[in-house]
C-alpha cells in the first residue's frame, strides 16, 4: 500500500474567524477565502482546534517534535527573539528526533518552505533537523518585500545560502512549494511544511511595496495597517493554497495527500476571533482556538465536521501514524494520532489539553467542554459549551469541577520541566502603542 503524501500548511497569527468557513465578518468589497473554504468542504472542518501556544515559536517546537513544547528548553521563550541569534541552547537540538527526521529516515522526501523560527545557525537550522530542502526565513516576522527582520537583518535562504529577491513573500513560499511538488517522483512519498508568514505584520499586500520602503526595518508596523489590508493578505495566502491544491491535482496526487491547514496561534490586532475574546499571547480562546481543516479524499469524507478538541502536536502524531512510522522510543509523543477521527468525526479520546505561559503566569486546561484558566493570581472556570466568550466565571457555582480541573493541571505540570531561568516573553506593543480591549 502506498504511503500518503503529507502537507502541513501553517498560517501565522490567523484568527479563528478569519476564514469564510469559520464565520469571517467580511464587509462588501473585502476579500474572502474561497480556496480554503473549498478545502474544508472537501474534507473535515474542526470547530475545536487548538494551537499548542498562544505565540508562534513554542507552537512550532511542539509541531516539529510531537511533544509539549515545554520539554524543549527554548520552547519557553515566547517567542524566540533576536537575542537567540547564534546562541547555543536557543533552538531545537539537531540530536532531538523530529517529525521530518523520522519521516526522512523512513524514505520520505521532506521540505520546509516559509518560516522556521526554531533557532539560528551555526547550531540550528531546518536541514539539521530533518528537512532535505529549505527555502524561507529563519526568524519570526519579516518584511514581505525586503525580507529583513526587526533588527534590519536580511533573512531569506535557499538551504544554507542567503538569496536576494524582491518578490512578495507569500508568493515566494507558494511558488517554491508548487515547484517542489512538480519535481517529485510518483513512487516516493513526500512531507512538506508550508509555513506562511502571512498574515503576520507588517501589513503589506502585493500592492504595498511603497509602504515596505517607508517602514524599513520597523516591521512591527505600529503606524499602519487596516482590516481591509489584512484581509487582502489572507486572500493572497488563500490563492496560494489553491495553487498548491491545483499542483497536486495536476500530478494526480490529490486523492492520497493529507493536507492540514491551521494557524500557529490566535489572531493579532486586525484579526477576527468571534465568538471568542483575547488574542495572541492570551490563553483565552481567542489566543489558542484556531482555524483547522484536514483534507484527504482517500480517507476523509467530504463535508465532515468535528467538535473533538485537538491540538497542534496531534498532527505530528497523525503524520507518523499515516506513514506507518513509529516515534523514537526515548522521545515519546504527547500528541495522539487523529486517524480515528477520519473514520468517525465523533470520536473523542476524553483527554485533557494543557497550557502554560511565561507571559502573565497563565495556565489553562480544557477537559470536555470545561476550561480552567489562571491569569496571574486570578482563577476561572468556564463551560465553553454555554459560554464560549468566557464571561461567566463558574468557580463558585461548581467548586468540585473547579478543583478537579485545577488538580488535573497541577498533576500535568509535575510531569513537565520547569520554566528555565531567564525565559522571556517579548511583547511587540503595549497600551502606550494601542489601547487593549476590555471585552
Amino acid at each position: 500500500m502506498r504511503r500518503p503524501n503529507l502537507i502541513f500548511i501553517m498560517a501565522d497569527d490567523l484568527g479563528y474567524a478569519d476564514l469564510g468557513v469559520t464565520g469571517a465578518h467580511i464587509a462588501p468589497g473585502m476579500d474572502g477565502t474561497p480556496c480554503l473554504d473549498r478545502l474544508a468542504a472537501g474534507g473535515m472542518l474542526f470547530s475545536d482546534g487548538y494551537s499548542n501556544s498562544p505565540v508562534c515559536s513554542p507552537t512550532r517546537f511542539a509541531l516539529i517534535t510531537g511533544r509539549y513544547q515545554y520539554r524543549v528548553p527554548a520552547g519557553s521563550e515566547e517567542p524566540l527573539a533576536g537575542r537567540a541569534r547564534g546562541v547555543e541552547g536557543m533552538g531545537i537540538d539537531p540530536a532531538h528526533p523530529t517529525i521530518p527526521s523520522l519521516l526522512a529516515a523512513a524514505g520520505y522526501s521532506t521540505a520546509l518552505f516559509g518560516k522556521w523560527h526554531l533557532g539560528y545557525p551555526p547550531h540550528y537550522g531546518p536541514r539539521k533537523s530533518g528537512y532535505g530542502t529549505f527555502f524561507g526565513a529563519l526568524s519570526g516576522g519579516l518584511d514581505y518585500f525586503s525580507h529583513v527582520d526587526r533588527s534590519g537583518v536580511h533573512d531569506l535562504w535557499d538551504n544554507e545560502t542567503e538569496v536576494e529577491s524582491q518578490t512578495y513573500m507569500t508568493d515566494l513560499i507558494t511558488g517554491k512549494t508548487v515547484d517542489y511538488i512538480g519535481t517529485q517522483e510518483a513512487d516516493v512519498p513526500f512531507m512538506i511544511s508550508v509555513h506562511y508568514t502571512a498574515p503576520h505584520w507588517p501589513w503589506e499586500t502585493r500592492e504595498d511595496r511603497a509602504e515596505s520602503e517607508r517602514i524599513g526595518n520597523k516591521v512591527n508596523h505600529m503606524d499602519g495597517g487596516s482590516v481591509a489590508t489584512y484581509r487582502r493578505m489572507i486572500a493572497h495566502m488563500d490563492e496560494g493554497v489553491g495553487r498548491i491544491v491545483d499542483a497536486l491535482a495536476r500530478r494526480g496526487m490529490l486523492e492520497d495527500t493529507l493536507i492540514v491547514f491551521t494557524s500557529d496561534n490566535g489572531g493579532e490586532r486586525f484579526s477576527d476571533v468571534w465568538p471568542f475574546i483575547g488574542g495572541k499571547m492570551d490563553l483565552l480562546e481567542g489566543g489558542i482556538r484556531v482555524p483547522l481543516i484536514a483534507h484527504w479524499p482517500a480517507r476523509i469524507r467530504a463535508g465532515s465536521k468535528c467538535a473533538t478538541p485537538v491540538m497542534t502536536m496531534d498532527w505530528s502524531a497523525t503524520f507518523l501514524a499515516a506513514a506507518g512510522v513509529a516515534a523514537h522510543p526515548d522521545y515519546p509523543l504527547d500528541g495522539i494520532s487523529l486517524l480515528p477521527l477520519m473514520d468517525d468525526p465523533g470520536w473523542d479520546p476524553g483527554r485533557g489539553l494543557f497550557w502554560r505561559t511565561t507571559h502573565r503566569g497563565q495556565r489553562a486546561v480544557r477537559l470536555g467542554t470545561w476550561k480552567y484558566l489562571r491569569v496571574g493570581e486570578h482563577e476561572y472556570l468556564f463551560d465553553l459549551a454555554q459560554d464560549s466568550h468566557e464571561r461567566a466565571n463558574l468557580r463558585e457555582r461548581e467548586p468540585a469541577r473547579f478543583a478537579q480541573l485545577k488538580a488535573a493541571w497541577e498533576a500535568w505540570s509535575e510531569d513537565m520541566p520547569g520554566i528555565p531561568p531567564g525565559a522571556r516573553a517579548s511583547l511587540v506593543f503595549g497600551e502606550a502603542d494601542m489601547p487593549r480591549p476590555t471585552h
